[in-house]
Formats: structure tokens, C-alpha cells, sequence
């Protein structure tokens, strides 16, 4: 009898060293040679179909398990139908995987002012620094995971400021809560909810930010367009995000640690400055902050800070 489906989310970001990451890799090429049957794409989700047998179900629930212990960008599920094994991972919100992607700036001081561990590899850049926050603003955060990013928000705003986080999933609510509560912030709160349709009413926000999670929505504009809503006439956004240099190669985009990894979901420079102006966005600014070394991306994949404003007419 075929077993139950196992699911999971993804922890706050991954600590694996760059050497793991490559084992880790080449562990689910190993598996794909051996038992891959296809692999299908549909709007934010991955799907890889196996032939089961003992060993393969073994490994793929190692590895998917692996893989939910890993980084905060992900929803993993294996299910297994008794002759074929299926690994869906659909993007969800975090901080990026991928070691070579992160170039996060928190300083040690920040971290462990909200209880966070300095070593730890969080996303690919700091948005609160980015968006120049000041007292009194009310700041959001798309796909605030385990709420880094808001925690830090809301003591910049502080003390008459406030910060919002939004998640969809119950599990990264329940820990970003505990985090708040550790850190002793009383001027932030999390709301469950989807990035692309955010539980906020129209011109409620100053600040729109957000960390490695926007690349993997499936309606990139749908995203934008709800960012550009909830901001009041005059208000920034700023995100840390990854972008893609160069086109990528059809197996890179199917490819499920890549996926995970802040990697497949990628779109260029200009998709993305085209989407944010056709929005109704001003001064669009992409910095590229620094370029991932990855099999097969070399090169084309980079992290940046992404600016813009809500016209003040609005």
C-alpha cells in the first residue's frame, strides 16, 4: 500500500557550507540518473516523478527531509503512489539557500539584538539597511519567514513606527511570533497571507521590503502590483531579490535544488524593471550586489537591491 504523502517547510535559511551544498547537489543528480522518470514545471512548483523501489524511496525521503531542514524558500513533499515516487518543491517564502547566493550585510550587533544567530547565511541582502528607515515609518515585508527582517524593521521605526510581516504558511507564523517575543519587539505584527494578495488595505504602508522571496513567485507582477497598492503616495520599495544576467538553461530551470535555491525562479534585469514601471512604480534602480557561482549559472545568476517609489500624486 502506497504511504502517505510527507510534507514540510523549510527552516529560517541554510547553513551548509559550500561543500555540503555541492554534495547535496550531486546527491540529486545521482538520483535523477538512476530513477528519474520526468519533471514537470506548473506555476510556482516543481515535480519529479521516480520508478520506487526500496532504495530510491529511501534516499529521496533522506533527501527531501535534507531539504526541509535546510533554507527558508521552499515547500518539499514526497508522496509516494507505490510504483512511482513524486518530489514536489513549490516556492514559498524565506531567505535564499544557495551559499554562493547570499551577501547578506547584518551586522553581528543587529542579529543578536533580535536572537539570531551571526553565523547564520540570511538571504541575499538587508533590506532594512537598504530602505534607509526612519522613526515613525510603518515598513512591510514580503514573505517574512521567521521575521528577521520585520524584527529589525520595528526597531528602526521604533518607538511610534511600526513593522508588518506577511506569510502564508501557519508554521513560519508560529516561529516568527516566538522570535518577536524573545527579542521583546511590541511594534511589529505577522499576518498570514500571500504576496500576491496581501492582507493590508490600499496606501497602509511607507516602506514595501523584502529578501530573496519575490523570484519565486510564479506572478511576479501580481506581487508588484499588491506592493505598489499598499504603499501610501510617496512611499519606497526596496528589496534584496535575485535576477538572472543571462538566459538559463532549460535543465537549471527544472532542476529542484536550483529551484530551492533562489535560482530557477529568476528573471533579467529588464523583466524586472519592465514589470515594476508597468505597475505604476518611479525610479526604478538595480544594483547588482554580487554574482552566484553555481553549476551550469556561472555568471548568470546575481543577487541585487532593487529601489523604487510610488509616485507621491498617487
Amino acid at each position: 500500500m502506497a504511504s502517505p504523502g510527507v510534507t514540510g517547510r523549510l527552516g529560517l535559511a541554510c547553513n551548509l557550507s559550500t561543500a555540503d551544498l555541492t554534495t547535496r547537489r550531486e546527491e540529486w543528480k545521482a538520483i535523477d540518473a538512476a530513477a528519474l522518470i520526468g519533471r514537470d514545471e506548473t506555476g510556482g512548483s516543481v515535480t519529479s516523478t521516480y520508478r520506487a523501489s526500496p532504495d530510491t524511496r529511501a534516499e529521496l525521503a533522506r533527501l527531501v527531509a535534507a531539504e526541509r531542514g535546510c533554507c527558508g524558500t521552499a515547500d518539499w513533499s514526497l508522496q509516494d503512489e507505490g510504483d512511482e515516487l513524486r518530489v514536489t518543491v513549490r516556492a514559498s517564502s524565506g531567505a535564499c539557500c544557495e551559499d554562493d547566493a547570499c551577501g547578506a550585510t547584518y551586522s553581528a550587533a543587529e542579529l543578536a539584538s533580535v536572537g539570531i544567530d551571526p553565523t547564520a547565511s540570511l538571504g541575499c541582502g538587508n533590506p532594512a539597511l537598504l530602505a534607509d528607515l526612519r522613526p515613525g515609518e510603518r515598513v512591510l515585508d514580503l514573505g517574512s519567514g521567521a521575521g528577521l527582517d520585520v524584527l529589525l524593521s520595528a526597531k528602526r521605526v521604533a518607538p511610534d513606527g511600526h513593522a508588518y510581516g506577511v506569510d502564508m504558511t501557519d508554521e513560519m507564523l508560529a516561529v516568527a511570533r516566538g522570535n518577536q517575543t524573545k527579542a521583546a519587539v511590541t511594534n511589529a505584527t505577522f499576518l498570514k497571507g500571500t504576496i500576491e494578495q496581501i492582507p493590508l488595505p490600499d496606501a497602509s504602508v511607507d516602506v514595501v521590503i523584502s529578501n530573496c522571496v519575490i523570484n519565486l513567485a510564479a506572478d511576479k507582477r501580481a506581487v508588484l502590483r499588491e506592493a505598489h497598492r499598499v504603499l501610501a503616495p510617496g512611499g519606497r520599495f526596496a528589496v534584496a531579490d535575485m535576477v538572472a544576467l543571462a538566459e538559463l538553461p532549460a535543465e537549471v530551470k527544472r532542476s529542484l535544488d536550483q529551484w530551492a535555491g533562489c535560482v530557477a525562479g529568476t528573471i533579467s534585469i529588464g523583466e524586472y524593471a519592465e514589470a515594476l514601471r508597468d505597475v505604476g512604480f518611479s525610479d526604478v534602480d538595480v544594483e547588482i550586489t554580487r554574482e552566484t557561482r553555481l553549476e551550469g549559472v556561472d555568471g548568470a545568476i546575481a543577487s541585487a537591491y532593487i529601489r523604487a517609489r510610488k509616485e507621491a500624486t498617487s
